[in-house]
């Protein structure tokens, strides 16, 4: 067997390679030579990837464990976008040359399950300054976000991945696209981006604001973490359905294309990443993969800290090489009760203002009605806002009460948070046009004291026969969106009274 070519990378002494990596790479070159993708494509591939010193003289590092982790990182870079690109994909203001995006992927010994765990960009940590994890890219580059993210999880870093914009869109055009789907309308106009009910194929630039959007459903991190979740999902069953596993010639040629745009580690072979892609294993697939998001306690200023205990226990998974969540006995038949989402604060113990930020008649006294339901200490007397024309639903609080604002955040996952220094103890939510209901809550923790852990087949669409283009959003200010509860009047009859 011919060694494939590899360039110079550095003069330093090469650390060991363990052995259980030295056999996943020789099994992922001779699954794929085997499977009709021969030496010299692999070469191509191996030399069109950027390497990155990811991991230089680090010590005093976690230990090694049992199966693959790669630290994947998208980033705010646009090099090799023309402006025309920039201008249609809505990508304003400047390149932040930091992390867009973070996950922790572990790949299982045997191949069998992808463990997929997001880590908030904001997060809190120190190098050595306090900051957020996102900006440790512009300080030291990859070899910082490893060193920080290792010390954050205790999880031992195999590999490193950067994908920047560019790769990003590439890699889903040469897929055909990537299918994504909602129950609601979501319009956001700032990135450029309508998506009716029902199922929608994104192209890469379509993808990428879908993926990076801010206001499509939420503002918030985790919103946006768990869409992105759910299109990894549905990419990894584009990857499946659509034959390009079991098809090795497409699969050198869209592999070779996508690795020439991305940036990695010194030691990762095109073999490993297609080996994480595929799983080796015809049964692979959505299913196979689980995803979780790392749970967090409180913020702190415009960064977060993570819910220690919990995120502990998703660490401890990785490193021993178990899925994420135990499986549980399917739950006996009982009468349909949504379960409440656990929370530190007290809900009752929570003051709330509720105002009408729509032209819908009566929608802040729904909205009043559901929060004092779930146990809220609303007012009772919800106002009409001075605006009527809210897309997304506001949560206005003091940072002085930052405990009590998650619990709330709760029940409306949704909605955005504005800190309001001074405003006292009361919270204040304002009803925008996106508001569709009040997920209950409940003082206490999850059973087993488990973070929200969810398996890539539940987050999929379901079948449909044809998906829908996405379009364009229109520039101009559309009228406020039906929201997801009936309203009392119907808005050709809306008076601005009662709220």
């Amino acid at each position: 067997m011919t060694t494939p070519r590899r360039r110079p990378v550095s003069r330093r002494k090469p650390k060991p390679v363990r052995r259980g990596m030295r056999i996943l790479g020789g099994f992922s070159l001779a699954v794929l030579t085997i499977s009709g993708i021969g030496h010299a494509v692999v070469d191509r591939m191996d030399g069109g990837i950027q390497r990155v010193d990811a991991f230089g003289d680090m010590k005093a590092r976690p230990a090694a464990t049992t199966g693959t982790n790669f630290l994947l990182v998208g980033t705010d870079i646009r090099a090799g976008l023309t402006a025309d690109q920039k201008q249609r994909f809505r990508l304003g203001g400047k390149a932040c040359d930091c992390t867009d995006s973070i996950m922790l992927v572990h790949l299982s010994r045997d191949r069998s399950r992808v463990s997929v765990v997001s880590i908030p960009r904001d997060t809190y940590a120190e190098f050595p300054k306090p900051g957020r994890l996102a900006v440790a890219y512009a300080k030291g580059g990859p070899k910082l976000t490893v060193r920080l993210v290792e010390n954050l999880t205790g999880v031992h870093v195999d590999h490193y991945l950067e994908v920047d914009f560019t790769s990003f869109m590439k890699t889903v055009d040469l897929l055909g696209g990537v299918q994504v789907c909602t129950a609601l309308p979501l319009n956001d106009p700032a990135a450029g981006l309508a998506l009716p009910i029902g199922t929608t194929l994104l192209g890469g630039g379509q993808a990428l604001d879908y993926v990076r959007s801010r206001h499509l459903d939420g503002t918030s991190d985790y919103t946006r973490m768990e869409r992105q979740q759910r299109f990894l999902a549905e990419l990894l069953r584009g990857m499946n359905t659509g034959g390009l596993l079991a098809n090795p010639v497409k699969l050198g040629q869209v592999a070779e294309a996508a690795l020439g745009s991305v940036r990695a580690d010194q030691e990762l072979k095109p073999a490993d990443l297609i080996a994480l892609a595929g799983g080796l294993g015809k049964g692979f697939g959505p299913g196979s993969a689980e995803f979780a998001t790392v749970p967090v306690a409180e913020t702190n200023g415009s960064a977060v800290k993570w819910d220690e205990a919990r995120a502990k226990r998703i660490w401890a998974a990785i490193r021993a090489d178990r899925p994420l969540a135990p499986k549980r006995a399917a739950p006996s038949a009982s009468p349909s009760v949504r379960p409440h989402t656990q929370v530190k604060t007290d809900p009752a113990k929570i003051k709330v203002q509720v105002d009408n930020g729509t032209a819908y008649v009566g929608l802040g006294g729904q909205a009043d009605k559901a929060l004092k339901a779930t146990g809220f200490a609303t007012t009772g007397s919800p106002n009409n806002a001075a605006r009527r024309d809210y897309r997304y639903t506001v949560i206005r609080y003091d940072p002085n009460w930052d405990n009590s604002v998650l619990a709330l955040y709760a029940a409306l996952p949704y909605a955005e948070l504005e800190p309001v220094p001074g405003q006292g103890a009361q919270m204040k939510v304002i009803i925008g046009s996106d508001y569709r209901g009040v997920r209950p809550v409940g003082l206490g923790r999850s059973v087993a004291d488990e973070p929200h852990i969810v398996t890539g087949d539940s987050v999929l669409c379901a079948p449909a026969p044809a998906a829908t283009p996405a379009t364009p959003a229109a520039p101009a200010t559309p009228a406020p969106a039906a929201p997801a509860p009936a309203p009392a009047v119907a808005p050709s009859q809306a008076a601005l009274t009662p709220a």
